[in-house]
């Protein structure tokens, strides 16, 4: 099964450990069985005690499920489990600090972006990426073969640490520890959502990979060479009389293994609207020529012509309109 970002399993009789999700619940719809938005549901075999039911739900359907004819310690040799890399967790004589160097160093690609490959590890998604960078003090745009190998050493112990206490506390997030960014990431845009970490370092949120990650600019300094031309979220700040909202500047220019040079972010100025004003008189004899017509020429770019050109055409369609009155 891959939950996708709304799927679950419910077990009827249980509250599984996704305390977020009953919380948002109302009783009798935990009490409902199969429950709402149910995709499939089974019922094991009842050897001893009543039979077991289960069910997997997700409203939004981004879920996957299959079904693969193999003995069950054996699923990750595989498709599709055995594409993937090593899991932080389970496959601790995999994920070596050796591996992970040496992957990073193999890849050119932004280091937020490495994580999220499941080729590499399993089990990285996007808040956790985001956690792990915090937590070893990288900043995700950078290129994953620029870091040195005492960055790449505390990356491999914050991806360990972060993994290996989700999975201790069963995914239930209000366990999780109060200085860590996945408790103060979620209110992006919110009034009233949190900008600053309890250390007060800023949180801001940066587009790396076609993904938003959430990072503290402070803390996450540029080492290297980073990706250009990544987008920068707005990050808002609480003032006196109000609040205010501002774009994260990035730091200077650096240049990349293959010469590019990172984009400082700069307000994009809004392109100029070309108003044009029509005024056509009663009076006016039908081979009058639009001022527009003067400006058909050389110079002007296809869609300057092609925008004339329509200005022709409603003119000449209010002429035969005061024609027609007339």
């Amino acid at each position: 099964m891959h939950f996708g970002m709304t799927g679950w399993v419910h077990i009827n009789g249980e509250r599984t450990a996704y305390t977020n999700y009953y919380k948002k619940m109302k009783e009798s719809d935990i009490a409902q069985w199969p429950p709402k938005f149910w995709k499939f549901h089974l019922t094991t075999d009842a050897k001893d005690g009543d039979p077991v039911q289960v069910a997997f739900t997700d409203a939004r359907r981004f879920g996957r499920v299959r079904l693969v004819d193999c003995p069950g310690d054996a699923i990750r040799q595989h498709s599709p489990l055995v594409e993937n890399g090593p899991d932080p967790v389970v496959d601790k004589d995999i994920f070596t600090e050796t591996y992970l160097r040496d992957k990073m160093k193999n890849r050119h690609v932004p280091v937020k972006a490495f994580l999220l490959d499941q080729t590499m590890i399993s089990g990285i998604g996007n808040w956790v990426a985001d956690e792990t960078l915090y937590q070893a003090k990288l900043h995700p745009e950078q290129y994953s073969d620029t870091f040195s190998d005492a960055e790449i050493k505390r990356l491999h112990e914050a991806i360990r640490y972060v993994c290996q206490l989700a999975v201790d506390k069963l995914g239930d997030s209000d366990q999780f520890p109060d200085h860590w960014l996945f408790k103060h990431r979620w209110g992006k845009g919110d009034k009233g959502a949190a900008t600053k970490l309890p250390n007060g370092e800023k949180i801001a949120f940066i587009t790396v990979g076609g993904r938003t990650s959430c990072y503290a600019p402070g803390v996450q300094k540029k080492t290297g060479a980073v990706v250009s031309g990544a987008k920068e979220e707005p990050l808002v700040e609480k003032g006196g009389s109000g609040e205010k909202s501002k774009a994260v500047k990035n730091e200077p220019k650096q240049k990349d293994d293959e010469g590019e040079e990172e984009e400082v972010a700069e307000e994009k100025k809004p392109k100029r609207a070309r108003k044009v004003a029509i005024k056509v008189e009663a009076d006016e004899p039908d081979d009058a020529s639009p001022p527009a017509k003067k400006r058909r020429g050389k110079g002007a770019t296809e869609k300057q012509k092609a925008a004339l050109v329509k200005e022709e055409v409603v003119e000449e369609g209010r002429r035969r309109s005061t024609r027609l009155r007339k």
